[in-house]
């Protein structure tokens, strides 16, 4: 089923977040002392300081490079008990619009997620697992890298295609070309280059049941297309204020074949009311059926939340979400 909104003002508004949530230069991701991704000069740890917004210790492995992908920050936040359990490996979160996550001075309008205080909190209260949490700071290129490509080209010979053509338009790309498609090339970043990195780097838990990734509107699209995508290296998403009607609902038409098991993954989603928010419940019923029908079971492996009132911003996101984090990392297990 279509759904008729004014396209203009949700492409508009989205168009809006696309490249204003981009708060990174090419220059900046090529600075500090971890360009060449040598855990050697990768930027010593940052100790807690409460007057930078920042909580535990986070290092920093800037102008981490690619052959996929532009070099971009890379920053991960380690759990409490890190430093003291030398033996012990722990789950690892690849967050999105890593900028957003842990420091304020570093966020879009200065307002993070506070990822770092709010898995602290919830470690202390015994809500979730101790886990790693690898923020991946976004570029100047971050509607190409986070936009589905292979959603927008299933569009092509199908009711559909009018709109996506449209949207690339105003992403000032064409849909025949394949400079913009960067999508599957962030993924390879991820999987192939970032991944065994962090692995090798750190004392994780390396395999599916303990590798999420989470991010919001552009950042919820990507983590939702890296779970469909690559389904034996992650086996949870979080995708926070999705924005489903992008081109006319095409995700919602993609990923409805495209899933992955409900016997070995878990998605969340939820949305607000406001600004942006206010237009996505019809296509996000429209995914709550497609993830009914593929077998995903509601507060088991599949989740759906509405906040009423909130907007599409970093400051609602910081609000609300220890929920994802719950979901995601609830589950107690044995460490290792």
């Amino acid at each position: 089923m279509r759904i008729y909104l004014p396209l203009c003002a949700l492409i508009a508004g989205f168009l809006a977040t696309l490249t204003a949530c981009s708060t990174t230069s090419d220059a900046d991701a090529k600075k500090g002392s971890a360009v060449t991704n040598s855990p050697a000069e990768a930027q010593a740890a940052v100790p807690s300081d409460p007057t930078l917004g920042i909580t535990g210790t986070i290092r920093k492995h800037d102008g981490f490079t690619s052959k996929f992908v532009v070099a971009r920050n890379v920053h991960v936040w380690l759990p409490p008990s890190y430093a003291s359990q030398p033996r012990r490996k722990y789950p690892v979160l690849y967050a999105n619009d890593g900028q957003n996550q842990f420091d304020p001075k570093e966020s879009f309008l200065g307002v993070d997620w506070a990822l770092d205080e709010t898995m602290t909190r919830l470690i202390a209260e015994r809500k979730v697992r101790e886990a790693i949490v690898v923020a991946v700071w976004n570029t100047p290129k971050r509607a190409q890298e986070y936009v589905p490509a292979r959603a927008l080209l299933s569009a092509v010979g199908t009711p559909h295609e009018r709109a996506v053509r449209e949207t690339t338009g105003d992403l000032d790309a064409n849909l025949d070309k394949e400079d913009w498609r960067l999508s599957d090339a962030y993924l390879k970043f991820l999987v192939t280059e970032l991944k065994p990195f962090i692995d090798k780097e750190y004392r994780t838990r390396p395999g599916r049941d303990d590798t999420f990734i989470i991010g919001s509107s552009a950042g919820a699209m990507i983590s939702l297309y890296a779970i469909s995508e690559y389904p034996a290296t992650f086996g949870g998403a979080a995708c926070v204020s999705t924005h489903l009607p992008l081109a006319d609902g095409i995700l919602v038409e993609y990923f409805k074949d495209k899933l992955p098991d409900p016997a070995t993954h878990k998605i969340y989603f939820d949305f607000g009311t406001e600004t942006l928010d206010k237009n996505y419940e019809p296509y996000q019923l429209q995914m709550d059926a497609a993830m009914e029908k593929r077998g995903y079971r509601g507060g088991v492996n599949w989740v759906t939340r509405k906040f009423q009132g909130d907007e599409h911003s970093e400051r609602a996101w910081r609000k609300r979400v220890h929920v994802p984090l719950e979901f995601l990392l609830g589950e107690p297990a044995k460490s290792k």
